[in-house]
């Protein structure tokens, strides 16, 4: 089958040089760190696939709006620009700014959580079920089974199964669910999107029975463009109609602005419910910054509401996934095992079969990050066991279906030069993955583990000796 050539909608303006290391040196940086590619200095980073998270290119719009910045302490006019946008392109009437998406997350959660009540989503992220369990409630995952099968080819892996819905309300009662968390673009599954079917199916059988829905848009823009592009009867709509009716849905949104809104800090709380809006700019307030600014100052807002805009625009996307697919297809090309459909934010390898000689209780996808930035000084992140954490009654490692390497592609950043060198990179990493060796923990943080632990090879000083 045929594939056309995407192209990027803009050209180069100013470039960032890059440091190029040797292996010697890569070897070093690598056990300073602790095997983890988080306590890496950037320094020592040629290309960058950690995360998108604040690390993409900010269009010369978005530069110049940051010259628009009305610092003033309270009601700064940038605020009303950010508010206007995220009505019109979100549907939501109620705007709460925070620094970034955690702190909406934590806003939600003490707000709207109490001690055991069960949160269901479709899949966990990290730092969403983390506030979901501060907060005193429990996560339960509700995601189709075809999510935790990375060879299914079934477009919309990031769907609710409603049967599941359905037994946890019969099971337990719709009173002892604190609202239903709906991410779109499924991180954790290997950014697989949601139909619109089932955003609107799931949130029907929700509302029925009196729950909530709150929905995580960090990626809501990269999946409505894969239901533009492949659900049935969506082809002749536009990213920004799509979006709007995944919002008209749901009862609110957190968002971390530094991912599909283009902006390097920032996100927002925003949902419909006037008294929780009260609530939740109350609570802002003590824990963010002025409920109009939430963290933020005004430059940054006025960049996010020029990135909503941007983000919609059909060229931008189709280049943005376009870029996701021709690393995904170089890496299929040369036998990588990964998690299929290829996802939009990034192409996720999967470790298990990678490295098959290394036990899961080894952290396979941690020795496989840390293997392919001493090969070649591209920096990819873990999502695995270790991402998972630990079970809360036994205290033991908690082994998800995935065990997954990341590698994410911020937005207009990198050039298809630099997807090849990754993709070569990789394939030669498989063909001499037996000299890879697992790792074991030497510290472990609390919470959000993966972050900041530290590791050792299991065997030998290094993770990859070739």
């Amino acid at each position: 089958m045929s594939r056309h050539s995407w192209a990027e909608p803009w050209k180069v303006k100013m470039v960032e040089h890059l440091k190029m290391t040797t292996r010697q040196e890569r070897e070093a940086a690598i056990a300073e760190a602790g095997f983890n590619t988080f306590l890496l200095p950037s320094r020592f980073v040629y290309i960058d696939l950690l995360t998108d998270s604040g690390t993409n290119a900010m269009s010369d719009r978005q530069w110049a709006g940051l010259m628009m910045g009305d610092e003033a302490y309270a009601g700064s006019e940038n605020f009303y620009h950010l508010q206007d946008a995220i009505r019109r392109y979100y549907g939501y009437q109620h705007l709460i700014p925070t620094h970034q998406g955690r702190g909406a997350e934590h806003i939600l959660s003490q707000l709207c959580i109490r001690p055991g009540q069960l949160v269901p989503g479709n899949m966990y992220f990290t730092t969403t079920k983390v506030h979901q369990e501060l907060a005193g409630g429990k996560f339960v995952d509700v995601i189709i089974d075809e999510a935790h099968d990375p060879d299914n080819e079934f477009p919309f892996k990031g769907n609710c199964d409603l049967a599941k819905i359905e037994r946890l309300i019969r099971e337990h009662g719709a009173a002892k669910i604190a609202y239903l968390s709906l991410e779109t673009n499924v991180n954790m599954a290997g950014g697989q999107p949601c139909s619109l079917a089932n955003i609107r199916e799931t949130c029907a059988l929700c509302h029925k029975h009196g729950i909530k829905v709150y929905l995580d848009a960090t990626r809501a823009v990269e999946n409505a463009y894969f239901i533009q592009q492949r659900e049935p009867g969506q082809k002749n709509r536009t990213i920004a109609q799509i979006l709007r009716d995944i919002c008209d849905c749901t009862d609110g949104a957190t968002m971390s602005a530094k991912k599909d809104a283009l902006v390097n800090i920032g996100g927002f709380l925003a949902v419909n419910d006037e008294e929780l809006a009260e609530r939740a700019r109350n609570m802002v307030v003590i824990y963010e910054g002025l409920h109009t600014y939430g963290g933020l100052a005004g430059r940054d807002m006025e960049a996010m509401a020029i990135g909503i805009a941007e983000s919609v625009q059909f060229d931008h996307m189709h280049a943005r996934i376009g870029q996701v697919e021709y690393l995904g297809h170089k890496l299929i090309e040369g036998g990588v095992p990964i998690v299929r459909p290829i996802g939009g934010h990034g192409v996720f390898l999967d470790a298990k079969r990678f490295l098959l000689h290394i036990p899961h209780e080894q952290f396979p996808a941690q020795a496989l990050a840390a293997a392919l930035y001493v090969e070649s000084g591209v920096r990819a992140m873990e999502r695995g066991a270790v991402s998972a954490g630990r079970d809360h009654e036994t205290g033991q490692n908690v082994f998800p279906s995935l065990e997954l390497v990341r590698l994410t592609i911020p937005r207009r950043v990198y050039t298809q030069a630099h997807m090849d060198v990754t993709a070569e990179s990789v394939i030669e990493l498989l063909e001499n993955r037996e000299k890879i060796v697992g790792l074991r923990f030497t510290h472990e943080p609390k919470y959000l583990r993966f972050f900041q632990a530290r590791f050792e090879p299991v065997s030998g000083e290094t993770v990859f000796k070739k």
